[in-house]
């Protein structure tokens, strides 16, 4: 099975996408799951990686893995905004329609913390 992580900051953009495993779909080179998945974050990451105002480090250091963190905005956030609904979006797609050979888990950075609380918190 494929597993990916998407993390979002607290604006709700996207800080990282981390994949593993192997949908085993098909034999390989004809997995159309894979190659789904592939595609999907290869796009975003060639994308994401063309613009200067964003800071991006990639990694795919085997065979099923690849990994994806946006250290630097800029001031690009809207154009961030929508690349990471397209990942997103296109990733959540392929799970519904493979849900045996994808799982999908989103989560959203915590709040900032203050002595120890969430701000504005007790």
């Amino acid at each position: 099975m494929i597993s990916v992580e998407l993390c979002l900051n607290k604006a709700g953009l996207l800080q990282s996408c981390r994949v593993s495993g192997h949908a085993d779909a098909g034999k390989k080179g004809e997995d159309i799951v894979c190659a789904a998945v592939s595609v999907l974050t290869r796009t975003a990451y060639t994308v994401l990686s063309g613009r200067k105002e964003l800071k991006i480090r990639a990694s795919a250091p085997k065979r099923g893995e690849f990994r994806m963190e946006i250290d630097d905005f800029g001031n690009d956030e809207s154009f961030l905004t929508a690349v990471g609904t397209y990942l997103r979006e296109g990733l959540q797609s392929v799970c519904v329609e493979f849900p045996d050979h994808v799982k999908i888990s989103i989560e959203k950075e915590p709040p900032e913390r203050e002595n120890g609380s969430i701000r504005g918190r007790p």
